[in-house]
């Protein structure tokens, strides 16, 4: 279908011009259009003659339907470059594109028409410019109009621009070239090719198109068959749907628009389809937020009247009661009874189970503890300590020598039951300053504390006994880095390797620690000094130091410790002990003891 709206453009030139001083006729009535005008300004076009060309213009958009949703009309010209006047979206009334155009200052160069359609392609006829999308089928015109021969290839690019859509009137005056307009024209080329003898007859030509332009409304003349509305363009129509509607491939009937379908609607429970939107609801028992697509569930339990002893749970059906452990829900879906474990469940206590709201507990008799396994008791605690290694890290302890107090540590952790309610270890190591390298409560097995030992750094600085075993005290033991309670009967152990005159007092710290209840070994090497040793060891001194420059009288370690350490196997010196902490404190110096003459043997240290 080829629409021949310029013939009929002229014409209203034509009528406009005959009937003036005449009152204005009627507007020729058409469907929409979006023209551009393509005017040729080059500088054989002579200020008389431009003039022309700008009345032929404003004579054919005076008698044009125009508006933003009627027809858009666009003006460009051209000579050596191309100038946009306006463009399809700049104006909608007669008269701004009327003083637009009487503005127009002609560029007065060349003749670059093949530029010229290439940029009313790509640019005036585009979307952003003001042009309908092609699915509005909206008529796309370009009126060229030239006085020469163009000065560029105009054939190619004119197909380019017919095959986009944009149907092409070439209209040459006085010196144009035919073949250049019948290569620029869209086909038919009788229908769209103009050639004008002179500017002055450039008005004339367009009475042969009015009954083009003017014609009948097609969809009054036909029976379109749009189920909605029929819209009419010059020689056809087509059919369009309401808002909310699509049309179908077969051009006439209309479908809803499901607007839910391509799932991004985002709502959390349905998304309800009307007419092109959408909205969302929630599932019975929730309410619909702010933002309009998600979901809370009511909170009946808010409204007050749920009468729940203890707890209230709101459910989608409205609510229920709950009770805190330790306690049974009744009959009556509300109130509550306490639950006695020990009574209902299969505890396995070996000696007594003590119920506690919601839960159970396992103890054993006076003198004897629970097992970790929290239900069997035992006399003793499998020389479970709680252990803190304060080793010294000084510049003349030595890299390679380091290396070897390493190892020295880590065959004490192999010998020792480690576990959160086992054995406990610590490592502190000092210099110049102290430093925490994990506390009692990091590690909960000797894999993971000999690990640990293999990666610490070698500090290599001063000798601060004093302000190491003051942080023992202070920070080692307490129940923040993991020590247990005192009443717990956990023997607490500090020992101390160094090897070397400690650059501060170790007096004081030494013997709060003792006073503190923790039972101090002393370990000396090379140019460590033995009364500082003696100092820090716990009594019997003699039991609890070695000293010793190559480590030959480290396994002298005291064979009659449990003797001075035991009251009820000793002889009654000492009152500190229980049996079982008793037995952890021997089960321990026996292992360091055996451990010390391995190295000495080996000559390891």
């Amino acid at each position: 279908m080829k629409l021949l709206p310029l013939a009929a453009f002229l014409l209203l030139v034509l009528t406009a011009l005959e009937a003036r001083p005449k009152p204005a006729a009627l507007k020729c009535r058409t469907g929409p259009l979006d023209v551009v005008f393509v005017i040729d300004s080059s500088r054989s076009v002579r200020p008389f003659e431009f003039e022309t060309m700008r009345r032929f213009m404003i004579d054919i958009i005076g008698n044009l339907d125009v508006g933003p949703n009627a027809t858009r009309v666009g003006v460009i010209q051209y000579s050596s470059q191309v100038q946009n006047i306006f463009s399809l979206k700049t104006f909608f009334t007669r008269a701004e594109m009327e003083r637009a155009i009487n503005s127009i200052v002609p560029l007065a160069q060349g003749t670059m028409t093949g530029l010229a359609i290439q940029y009313a392609m790509n640019v005036a006829f585009t979307v952003q410019e003001g042009a309908r999308p092609p699915h509005k089928k909206i008529p796309r015109i370009a009126i060229i109009v030239t006085d020469g021969r163009p000065q560029d290839r105009v054939s190619e690019v004119a197909a380019h621009a017919r095959n986009a859509g944009i149907e092409i009137y070439a209209v040459g005056i006085q010196r144009a070239d035919m073949n250049s307009l019948r290569a620029m024209a869209s086909p038919p080329l009788e229908e769209h090719v103009f050639l004008v003898e002179s500017f002055e007859l450039i008005q004339q030509f367009g009475k042969q198109f009015q009954d083009k332009l003017c014609g009948v409304d097609m969809c009054m003349e036909r029976d379109h068959g749009c189920q909605h509305s029929c819209v009419s363009t010059p020689s056809s129509f087509y059919c369009e749907c309401h808002p909310g509607y699509q049309l179908n491939v077969d051009g006439k009937t209309c479908s809803p628009i499901d607007a839910c379908a391509d799932g991004r609607h985002g709502c959390e429970h349905h998304c309800i389809s009307t007419r092109g939107t959408y909205s969302c609801r929630c599932r019975a028992g929730y309410h619909l937020n702010q933002d309009k697509r998600s979901c809370t569930m009511i909170d009946y339990c808010s409204f007050g009247n749920h009468s729940c002893q203890h707890d209230c749970v709101s459910i989608p059906a409205g609510h229920r009661c709950r009770c805190r452990d330790g306690f049974m829900l009744q009959h009556d879906g509300k109130s509550c009874r306490a639950i006695d474990l020990c009574n209902g469940v299969d505890h396995g206590c070996e000696f007594k189970c003590v119920s506690s709201e919601g839960s159970f507990h396992c103890v054993c008799p006076e003198g004897q503890q629970l097992h970790a396994d929290g239900k069997t008791c035992n006399k003793c605690g499998a020389g479970h300590v709680d252990l803190v290694m304060v080793i010294d890290g000084s510049k003349s302890v030595r890299p390679q020598n380091f290396e070897l107090v390493k190892q020295f540590v880590n065959r004490i952790v192999d010998l020792l039951e480690v576990s959160p309610d086992g054995t406990r270890v610590g490592l502190v190591q000092y210099s110049s300053r102290v430093r925490t390298e994990f506390p009692l409560n990091k590690y909960h097995s000797a894999e993971e504390i000999k690990e640990a030992v293999m990666k610490m750094e070698y500090m290599e600085k001063g000798t601060m006994t004093g302000l190491a075993l003051k942080h023992m005290v202070e920070h080692s033991f307490s129940e923040l880095e993991g020590a247990r309670p005192l009443s717990h009967n956990v023997p607490r152990i500090g020992l101390v390797f160094t090897d070397g005159r400690s650059q501060d007092d170790i007096s004081e710290w030494a013997q709060r620690a003792k006073e503190s209840g923790i039972v101090m070994f002393a370990v000396g090497v090379g140019k460590a000094v033995e009364e500082e040793l003696r100092a820090i060891a716990s009594e019997p001194v003699e039991q609890h130091f070695s000293y010793s420059a190559d480590f030959t009288t480290m396994t002298n370690l005291v064979e009659n410790f449990k003797l001075n350490i035991c009251p009820e196997e000793g002889r009654g010196e000492t009152e500190i002990r229980s049996p079982c902490e008793c037995e952890a404190l021997v089960q321990f110096q026996t292992n360091t003891v055996a451990i010390l003459q391995s190295l000495t043997e080996r000559n390891i240290l």
